[in-house]
């Protein structure tokens, strides 16, 4: 079985005293149209299409963690450059059907200004950038799009200068606090373009956990074989919670409510895999409306803390992408420049998550290089073997983050 740890942001949390009393109590409503309502229903899809071929790829006992919605806007900046097959190819993949080039770009506008502002207590930070080789002409429609829509910020370097590196790497460390400090390692000759998208989250619990409370505990593979010790927070509160045949769930909020954790803990004899193969959009709205509310739910939940990185190329072109990455001549971005064969070389993707008594702090960029050739007890839910987690938006669905916990690692 695979075992992972999938995030679809990454958040973490050090914020001063700890307390049970609710932050605040009334989550901000969000009105979006239909069409950035079929926009996130494509995000979520695609997302959870990224999210099974990577737990079904990785080894067992490795944690995986991703953001959809940071995959989805590098790629979707990187769509408003392709055309023909090309263009087609990344809109099945995305899910964008039924969609105009000009409603993503409009709806991605839309559904950004939301997530950065709907909650005061968390902080939600999106940042876009496009960075080519100073010699390299770049269409000017193209870039003038991704400006308007998605904020990005567009730098020409000189790529032969090693220096270029540091700068791209030093953009990405402060866009996530730190948290990740680098995407790319070196500029190869026939690289001309990076496309950068980073999210950094934090937000506090709700609900925080008591430190007093943190003790050390067992955690267990999900045959039920002892796997390590780990730190174990422990909390009573009322919270949101649905039971299946496939899993019961508790729903931990952040801030005023409108962000929240789902962890999803596999039911006796079901793997975490099938949890995860049956994940889809479908699943997920009934899952989400068979949440109830449960008074004094005593819930345990390891502290955990890793990073994860992926190249997403051989994803991409196992769910259809394929054509983006051909080197021979089939890809097709010609409107990023039409006098030259280009195609994606590299779609990189990494991301950081830390759980903690006071919240959750999270962070994920994803880099898309364009290059050229010429059930527990009744009243208790303890998360003491392999869980799913997402974190997401209560009134747009929106995910955030998307992972699976094999086995918590608190890091150094």
């Amino acid at each position: 079985m695979k075992k992972l740890f999938t995030l679809f942001l990454i958040p973490v949390f050090f914020l001063g005293n700890c307390q049970k009393e609710p932050v605040n109590t009334s989550p901000k409503p969000i009105n979006l149209d239909q069409k950035s309502l079929s926009l996130l229903q494509a995000d979520n899809a695609f997302g959870f299409d990224v999210f099974r071929e990577i737990s079904n790829s990785e080894d067992d006992s490795k944690n995986i963690m991703i953001s959809p919605l940071s995959i989805s806007l590098a790629l979707a900046m990187t769509y408003n450059g392709a055309d023909g097959e090309t263009k087609e190819a990344m809109e099945n993949v995305l899910h964008l059907h039924g969609l105009s080039t000009e409603d993503i770009n409009k709806s991605y506008q839309s559904l950004i200004n939301a997530l950065l502002s709907v909650d005061p207590k968390v902080i939600m930070e999106i940042a876009n950038s496009i960075w080519y080789r100073d010699d390299f002409s770049v269409e000017e429609d193209f870039l003038n799009i991704n400006k308007t829509y998605y904020d990005a910020e567009v730098t020409g370097l000189d790529f032969s200068d090693p220096a270029s590196v540091d700068i791209i790497n030093q953009w990405v460390s402060d866009k996530t606090h730190a948290k990740i400090d680098k995407i790319i390692d070196q500029i190869n000759p026939l690289d001309v373009m990076f496309l950068i998208n980073a999210i950094y989250f934090k937000g506090t619990w709700k609900y925080e956990f008591d430190k007093n409370d943190t003790h050390e505990a067992p955690f267990y593979d999900e045959n039920g074989n002892f796997l390590k010790d780990v730190q174990m927070m422990m909390i009573e509160a009322d919270l949101n919670y649905t039971s299946n045949d496939l899993f019961h769930a508790i729903e931990l909020p952040y801030g005023q409510g409108n962000y929240s954790m789902i962890v999803m803990l596999p039911q006796s004899g079901v793997s975490i895999d099938s949890l995860v193969n049956n994940m889809n959009n479908d699943t997920w709205k009934t899952w989400m409306e068979g949440f109830y509310n449960r008074l004094d739910f005593d819930v345990f939940l390891p502290k955990f803390k890793f990073e994860f990185e992926k190249e997403l190329k051989e994803v991409l072109s196992q769910l259809g992408m394929g054509i983006a990455f051909d080197p021979n001549g089939d890809a097709d971005f010609s409107k990023i420049n039409s006098s030259i064969y280009l195609y994606i070389s590299s779609v990189k993707h990494k991301t950081f998550i830390e759980v903690n008594e006071e919240g959750t702090e999270a962070a994920a960029v994803t880099s898309v290089t364009v290059g050229t050739t010429t059930i527990g007890p009744a009243n208790e839910f303890r998360a003491d073997h392999p869980f799913v987690f997402v974190i997401k938006e209560k009134y747009t669905d929106a995910i955030m983050f998307m992972g699976k916990v094999a086995k918590p690692e608190t890091g150094s």
